[in-house]
């Protein structure tokens, strides 16, 4: 496992991702699967950064690890903010035109759908956010428009 702590600050992003794709490349990560993980780690970064901490600033943590059979990736980001479950939040209602659909989770929801496990756990005083992809497959079959 290899592990980044940052500030949960926008301007950050660039860094989480260079770090992200640095574990990736190093695994021979296809394209299209690694530009849908980066996709993935962006929304869920910038989620951290935007609502984790109200006004003062904090840490993201992000960690890597690479699984072997099969060959996979899993992300887990961690942050002391706001005790927060993304996953509890009904996903929106895509079937719905754009201007009829509620405001907000359009972004978990495309990470739902991107990748193969998403777990979320509050423990110890922390938000844990956890994503996996296997790294041998595209994208998921179940792609929507959203």
């Amino acid at each position: 496992m290899k592990e980044l702590i940052t500030e949960a600050k926008r301007e950050n992003l660039p860094k989480v991702l260079a770090f992200v794709d640095g574990q990736l490349e190093a695994v021979d990560c296809p394209m299209l699967t690694q530009t849908s993980i980066d996709v993935a780690v962006e929304e869920l970064f910038i989620n951290i950064a935007s609502y984790a901490y109200d006004m003062e600033n904090g840490t993201a943590v992000v960690q890597v690890t690479v699984l072997e059979d099969p060959l996979s990736v899993e992300i887990t980001f961690i942050d002391n903010g706001q005790q927060y479950d993304p996953l509890a939040r009904e996903d929106p209602d895509i079937t719905l035109p754009k201007q009829k659909r509620k405001k907000g989770g359009l972004g978990i929801f495309m990470v739902k759908k991107t990748m193969d496990d998403v777990l979320y756990e509050y423990k110890d005083g922390r938000n844990i956010l956890t994503i996996r992809k296997k790294l041998n497959e595209g994208h998921k079959g179940n792609e929507q428009e959203i």
